[in-house]
């Protein structure tokens, strides 16, 4: 999938929202290929779950959003709890592969390598209000749903896997887990201020941070 701008799965629901409402207040329906139908539930369930929360998303909300029927959700998932769960791993690949670009478009040394990969999430399409909200109602999901959980953490240990393999191409020769954990936890708390908005620090200095916890974790040679 070539990566876009910005998030489609954030941006579906408002332009969804505005066609319906243009419309008479009986749900209009279209068909579609099949791949595209798959996909459109996905989107619209990441963008319900940003605008309205776990509690406020259901079949109804989310076929609306896609401008499907409500029968037509369980042709392709077996339920609601299975379409979150295939929205989650998509916006968490989504995620990956936005870091993965913005190392492959830095510099090559070893160390610009590192610190794109840090600092992605300090600028959109990750640093985004509704990608948070929807990222936020996972999150949430993981203390009720064994299938979210497992998602989450399979979506945390490949980025902890990724930075830690990053890290040893930068400082040979050492254990870097501890340092990959740290990392990751300064930077999804850079990250969720960004993305709330009106954060005292812009992304500029969100990653001098970075770059500076980097240098006081790092073992000294």
């Amino acid at each position: 999938m070539q990566w876009p701008l910005r998030f489609p799965v954030i941006r579906l629901y408002n332009k969804s929202v505005s066609a319906l409402q243009a419309k008479e207040p009986r749900a209009q329906f279209h068909r579609a290929p099949a791949d595209e139908r798959r996909l459109a539930l996905i989107d619209a369930c990441a963008a319900t779950l940003a605008r309205k929360g776990v509690h406020g998303t259901s079949v109804r909300e989310i076929c609306a959003a896609a401008g499907v029927s409500p029968g037509l959700l369980r042709h392709y998932f077996s339920g609601i709890d299975d379409l979150v769960a295939d929205t989650y791993s998509a916006i968490g690949a989504q995620v990956q592969a936005a870091l993965n670009d913005a190392v492959a478009a830095a510099d090559p040394k070893p160390e610009a390598r590192l610190i794109a990969y840090l600092t992605a999430s300090f600028a959109p399409p990750i640093a985004d209000a509704d990608l948070l909200s929807t990222w936020l109602a996972f999150w949430s999901l993981t203390r009720t749903d064994g299938k979210i959980a497992q998602l989450h953490d399979e979506i945390y240990a490949e980025n902890r896997i990724t930075l830690e393999r990053l890290l040893d191409a930068h400082a040979p020769g050492s254990d870097h887990r501890l340092t990959a954990i740290a990392l990751t936890a300064l930077v999804d708390g850079l990250w969720l201020e960004l993305s709330l908005g009106n954060a005292p620090f812009t992304p500029d200095e969100a990653t001098a941070l970075a770059e500076r916890w980097l240098a006081a974790l790092l073992p000294r040679s």
